[in-house]
């Protein structure tokens, strides 16, 4: 059974990789013009299997939503929780992709950048009441929501330091351990903090449009459309500056570090400086991505944050393919799309889950789309491996 499923993923990868040298073969314009019509699809994905300003559908299309099934979820609202799910597998792919780091507190900055649009855009938050009682200001006067993003990226730039100031000296499972224990040292001092709203959480969180309202016309309750619009465009512009980032000296010295961060230090790459780097700019795009959730949401609790978020985080950069945005968008898409639109076996939900997992490991360790450069590295690791046994 295993060597035909060996078999098969062998010729799936021959399919596959003919089609990327194809895809890389044509001019530059017919590439451009590929990826703008992907980008339309990107955006019109909330009406699937219907045509805008008509009553015609389109046949079979229909089937890909979720909210075709008994008891389904809405469409919109499943595709705003994969777009929010890709900015966060963008995100912690710089720190382990890229830079090498296995962070499996990654929620921590999810929480921070949640907390910071809560805490001070909230007119329920602690902090906002207090700030009014300190300079009388009104009941109605909280941080807007604009200035709430400058907030919680600096927040959570600033836990991306401190967390990796004192720890990145450690290698492997040693730092793997402490930022789990990171992201439980947020969830539970939000918990416990009278400041943080403890465990009934915060509520009345605000959206562009201000507090959330009925009378909100663009971003509101029951209109999810937009939030995904909003969600889609945040990570299009995340992944061009990442893509900028990823090809810069910054990113060739993040993977010199993964691949021998001794071999790094003697050729003149500072290891700690941009290692340090990796996890602040991690840490900001999983704040961004907390804050759209946050926003949407209108209300966040502690329990939200817990440590199965962690590693379903981890799981998508894994499943997806370690090093390459594409992959980890589409690992991001797969485990937030699959268990919404397969509602009707969700009591083996964590069956299907393990064993997937379990069967990538085992056919495809590289991910579903690795990058050609993880590709070759695994390759060249099975040749040695295979001579190293002769």
């Amino acid at each position: 059974m295993t060597e035909a499923l060996r078999q098969f993923n062998e010729r799936r990868r021959h399919a596959f990789g003919g089609m990327a040298d194809r895809w890389r073969a044509l001019p530059r314009w017919q590439r451009w013009l590929g990826v703008l019509a992907g980008i339309a699809f990107l955006y019109y994905l909330p009406f699937l299997g219907d045509i805008p300003g008509t009553n015609l559908i389109i046949p079979g299309l229909d089937w890909f939503r979720t909210d075709s099934i008994a008891g389904g979820s809405n469409w919109a609202g499943v595709l705003f929780v994969c777009a929010l799910y890709v900015l966060v597998a963008i995100g912690l792919n710089v720190v382990i992709g890229l830079a090498g780091l296995l962070d499996l507190g990654y929620v921590g900055f999810y929480a921070v950048g949640a907390y910071s649009v809560a805490l001070f855009g909230s007119t329920q938050s602690p902090v906002v009441q207090s700030m009014q009682r300190q300079f009388g200001l009104s009941e109605e006067w909280a941080v807007a929501w604009a200035v709430c993003i400058p907030i919680a990226l600096a927040f959570s730039l600033v836990a991306g330091v401190l967390l990796g100031w004192p720890t990145l000296r450690l290698r492997g499972d040693y730092l793997a351990i402490v930022t789990l224990g990171f992201g439980e040292i947020i969830r539970i001092v939000a918990k416990n903090s009278g400041w943080a709203g403890q465990a009934q959480g915060v509520a009345g969180i605000p959206g562009p449009e201000g507090p959330p309202s009925a009378d909100n016309t663009v971003f509101g309750l029951l209109k999810i459309e937009p939030w995904y619009w909003l969600a889609l465009t945040v990570v299009l512009l995340m992944v061009l500056l990442v893509r900028r980032l990823e090809h810069s000296r910054v990113g060739r010295s993040w993977l010199a570090i993964r691949e021998d961060e001794d071999a790094a230090a003697v050729m003149g790459v500072y290891p700690f400086k941009f290692k340090l780097w990796a996890f602040a700019i991690g840490a900001a795009l999983g704040g961004l991505s907390g804050l759209l959730f946050a926003s949407r949401s209108t209300f966040i609790q502690p329990e939200t944050f817990n440590v199965q978020l962690s590693i379903l985080f981890v799981a998508m950069v894994v499943v997806g393919g370690s090093g390459n945005m594409a992959g980890v968008a589409l690992g991001a898409f797969l485990l937030a799309y699959l268990p919404e639109r397969f509602r009707d076996f969700s009591e083996y939900r964590v069956l299907a889950f393990g064993l997937a997992l379990v069967l990538i490991m085992l056919l495809r360790p590289q991910g579903l789309l690795p990058s050609r450069r993880r590709t070759r590295e695994l390759q060249d690791r099975a040749k040695e491996a295979a001579v190293n046994v002769a």
